[in-house]
């Protein structure tokens, strides 16, 4: 196999892993930011930032993270396309586990306090025991 064969394989395995990585990330985050877009009970958690702040973190860190993961496999590894797959898919594996157990997006607390549910009673005298 020439050197031109090789690295056009090296270069389209990273690019397979930069796209797949995104896909990945993305599907893995949107049922989370679900709430932010759609707003939840009575649209009270609605924050569209998450469409223009985290969707581009996301798909960039999706993308770079088994690529990245690729290139220094395929590097290290002596230039084995199974190998450098396999740390790829095992960096995004991590990526996506990390993502989903870190971020989680604002919520406001459903009840701020502003109006009670439950009535109070009014609170009985003091009446000291005699001794």
């Amino acid at each position: 196999m020439d050197d031109a064969d090789h690295r056009t394989r090296g270069c389209a395995g990273c690019l397979a892993a930069g796209v797949v990585g995104a896909v990945t990330a993305l599907i893995a985050w949107a049922p989370l930011a679900r709430v932010s877009v759609t707003g939840g009970f009575e649209q009270q958690h609605r924050d569209l930032s998450v469409l223009y702040v985290d969707l581009p973190l996301v798909a960039l860190g999706g993308a770079l993270v088994p690529a990245v993961a690729w290139a220094l496999g395929l590097r290290l590894l002596g230039g084995r396309a199974w190998a450098a797959a396999l740390v790829a898919v095992a960096a995004l594996g991590v990526g996506v586990w990390g993502l989903t157990s870190w971020w989680t997006p604002y919520e406001r607390p459903e009840f701020t306090g502003q109006a009670t549910l439950v009535a109070r009673a009014p609170a009985a005298p003091f009446v000291p025991h005699p001794a």
